[in-house]
């Protein structure tokens, strides 16, 4: 897979303010694990590469266990190994990046307002959205994972 553009540096300031939603998450009251778990799923959804590579190795480093996070697709089926905040997290996120076939149901939503209050549930979609405008990004501009070789 050949890289199409570097849209970081084609558009700098663009990519700022992308960074500066990144930058106003990570001061969330949500755990970096929680957050790094929605991420990943949310780029399994859209087939983002380089950031299922990313995430992965993120949560890695946070210490989450390899039987976790390769649960992750199928994390419904996965017992007790998601708790029920992660649980409500990745549906959400399922149903928000699958708009246009889910339509995001009233169900879904008293089940992610029922875990998390409003200043939550905004944050995160914020989160949600901000993943989804990346792997669009990545999968649009063909980037390579980490331990991808870039020059094949």
């Amino acid at each position: 897979m050949t890289q199409r553009i570097d849209y970081a540096s084609a558009a700098p300031e663009g990519y700022k303010a992308f960074g500066n939603v990144y930058g106003y998450l990570l001061k969330s009251d949500f755990s970096a694990e929680l957050i790094d778990l929605v991420y990943l799923r949310v780029s399994q959804i859209n087939g983002c590469a380089f950031c299922i590579d990313m995430h992965s190795r993120d949560l890695l480093k946070l210490g989450v266990a390899v039987e976790k996070l390769v649960m992750v697709p199928v994390w419904r089926d996965a017992g007790d190994v998601f708790t029920p905040r992660e649980r409500a997290a990745l549906a959400w996120a399922e149903s928000v990046t699958r708009v246009c076939e889910t339509g995001i149901p009233d169900d879904d939503y008293i089940q992610a307002a029922a875990a998390f209050n409003d200043k939550e549930l905004a944050e995160l979609t914020y989160a949600i959205g901000l993943m989804n405008a990346f792997n669009r990004f990545g999968v649009a501009f063909r980037t390579s994972p980490v331990g991808v070789n870039r020059a094949a």
